[in-house]
């Protein structure tokens, strides 16, 4: 019998599916806490260093919606393996990196792993039974975050013990049994959109994504009034238009414009900006105000290891949000589920705001934060496959991760200009600093909540995970009937 013939149970596809997706979150934020040890490795300057973080970025916000409509028109299994071997080859010439250039280079290749997540929400949809498919994508939505979460307690001892490099190589073996167990395991689905890749929409879209994120990225090195960051962000602005219209007559755009009107897709996508500003934010910029030393009148001077612990409980209840998520939206639907994790991650970045003295008041707001952000991350993901139809669930989901990332890169840096406004260069930040950075997330949250209010309640569309429960195994059917002809 032919390979793509046999499917296996969804339980071994969810499997595969959870290897590729912790990779690549692991990948997201590993490299945060250390990245002033791989400046001295590779003897660069902390403003090349961060282009380590940067070029990630920016190679998956371009990755994440192409590779997703590539996966929908050519075969998500296909697609599937060579992207988590993209990541694998990515990975090993980080770990094999011997100076920064060849470095950001790795990390540009390892950006295609962006496209791990739509082509795996989209492999749910098509494979598992459709009152399965909610709890699946939920879970693997809310990896992600717990992913980057992890990611970031792990840095430490990984560092501490092994050295910089494992980083690499402990993700790029996960990468590779996933790609190999994706290979042989994972059944190519019968459901595809046909049509071909608009290259004119690719080059526009990936254009006015590397302005913005460039301009949002090094806004505080250059200054936000400078002429570098203005010019990006118009010829963003341009770019996007150009992209836009291609995409309105295009008879096969590669994001479908009309989807992202939908009331539900678009409001939900406003939430997920809001909640990358957020969480990207906590990552990125909690390590730092604990690591601080004490004699600056704030911070704990915990190590990269000790850093990685305060936020150990976010890891942990942002998955077991995630995992509640599911059964959550079965009851009370998954606008509910959203509205009540936006809500629940307001208070601990208050706490974080007013009350940053103690350990104790971190590890709680961190705890309360990765409940509210577990939540949300599954049932807005549920909510976008839910909204569109089979065929789109590649690229709308991904441009859901995708505009999450923006978010995060646009938040953090907004948060880098707050906390380091007025400090000298080389100088420690104020603690005033850290605490309107903290406001400043707080209300990005209070408005995430808002949008989720608006989110309409959701109307299944024609082809959903309901009719593909019965649909699927007629093609599944019809595409084993074809396999045994000779």
């Amino acid at each position: 019998m032919p390979r793509q013939a046999k499917r296996r149970h969804y339980n071994v596809t969810f499997t595969v599916l959870v290897l590729g997706v912790a990779a690549y979150a692991l990948l997201q934020s590993m490299v945060i806490p250390v990245l002033p040890t791989i400046q001295h490795q590779l003897h660069t300057s902390q403003n090349t260093v961060t282009w380590v973080v940067t070029a990630y970025l920016l190679s998956a916000s371009v990755f994440t919606p192409l590779l997703g409509r590539i996966g929908d028109m050519a075969g998500k299994e296909r697609m599937l393996v060579v992207t988590l071997l993209g990541l694998a080859v990515g990975s090993l010439m980080a770990a094999l990196a011997t100076s920064i250039t060849l470095m950001i280079v790795a990390r540009i290749i390892q950006g295609i792993g962006g496209g791990v997540l739509p082509i795996a929400f989209g492999i749910v949809r098509d494979e598992f039974p459709a009152k399965k498919v909610n709890g699946a994508i939920g879970n693997l939505a809310a990896l992600t975050a717990v992913g980057g979460g992890l990611g970031l307690v792990l840095a430490g001892p990984i560092v501490t013990h092994l050295n910089y490099h494992w980083l690499f190589w402990i993700p790029m073996v996960l990468v590779t049994i996933a790609a190999i167990a994706a290979y042989l395991f994972v059944p190519e689905s019968p459901v595809r959109t046909p049509g071909h890749v608009s290259w004119a929409a690719s080059i526009l879209l990936s254009g006015w994504l590397i302005c913005l994120l460039i301009a949002v990225s090094e806004g505080p090195t250059w200054g936000w009034a400078s002429v570098r960051v203005l010019g990006l962000i118009v010829a963003s602005i341009a770019l996007a238009a150009g992209w836009v219209a291609i995409e309105l007559r295009s008879a096969v755009p590669l994001v479908d414009m009309r989807m992202m009107r939908i009331p539900t897709v678009w409001t939900t996508n406003l939430v997920a900006f809001l909640f990358g500003v957020t969480i990207y934010g906590v990552m990125a910029f909690l390590p730092q105000f604990v690591q601080t030393p004490g004699s600056a009148g704030y911070g704990f001077d915990a190590t990269v290891t000790g850093s990685g612990l305060f936020l150990l409980p976010l890891t942990v209840t942002m998955f077991g949000g995630g995992l509640v998520s599911g059964g959550l939206a079965g009851r009370f639907g998954s606008k509910a589920v959203l509205g009540a994790g936006s809500a629940i991650s307001v208070p601990p970045l208050l706490l974080l705001t007013f009350g940053h003295t103690h350990p104790w008041e971190i590890y709680v707001a961190s705890g309360v934060l990765g409940i509210g952000v577990g939540l949300a991350f599954s049932a807005m993901s549920a909510l976008v496959v839910e909204t569109v139809p089979v065929e789109q669930t590649g690229v709308a989901s991904g441009m859901n991760a995708n505009i999450r990332t923006i978010g995060g890169s646009i938040g953090s840096a907004i948060m880098a200009s707050i906390v380091t406004s007025g400090v000298a260069v080389g100088a420690l930040p104020k603690n005033s600093g850290y605490t309107n950075g903290f406001l400043f997330m707080a209300v990005a949250t209070v408005f995430a909540t808002g949008a989720a209010l608006l989110i309409p309640k959701a109307r299944r569309a024609v082809g959903t995970a309901e009719q593909s429960e019965s649909i699927v195994p007629r093609q599944v059917e019809a595409q084993l009937s074809m396999d045994s002809m000779p």
